[in-house]
């Protein structure tokens, strides 16, 4: 069970880690805006629904592991704090930068309104938030 939880926690974060910091930037700075973001957003979907699988898997090994005793845990707490993050941005910020883009595209002028760049921001610092936590959780002897 070590092993796949190993995987299961490289599968997650790194995942995460690996589309936030080296892919998007590198799709910025090849593909053109509109195209860029478009497949940024398929990526953070895909990642949000490999973060519901893998952080609910760990978090049913975590409690299997220790117990009620496991809430009491920095770890039980920051893989629920990992996954807090990845159901808000996905089920609640994700829909309305979507929206926002949608109402973009439809606008005669196209322009960006503060909502869009607001709600961008929000989505951007709480995955910062859920990276962060993914560090201490990596960190952390008892994960």
């Amino acid at each position: 069970m070590d092993g796949l939880r190993a995987i299961t926690r490289t599968f997650w974060i790194g995942g995460m880690w690996i589309i936030g910091i080296i892919v998007t930037p590198v799709l910025f700075s090849v593909l053109d805006r509109g195209t860029a973001g478009m497949v940024a957003g398929k990526l953070f979907s895909a990642i949000a629904w490999v973060g519901l699988v893998c952080g609910v898997f760990l978090l049913v090994d975590f409690i299997w592991r220790d117990g009620l005793r496991g809430v009491k845990s920095a770890t039980f707490w920051l893989i629920i704090g990992m996954l807090s993050c990845t159901l808000i941005n996905h089920f609640a910020v994700s829909p309305i930068i979507a929206n926002l883009k949608l109402q973009m595209n439809q606008a005669a002028e196209g322009l960006f309104g503060g909502g869009f760049a607001t709600w961008h921001a929000i989505s951007s610092l709480i995955y910062l938030l859920q990276s962060l936590m993914a560090l201490a959780y990596i960190l952390r002897r008892d994960s």
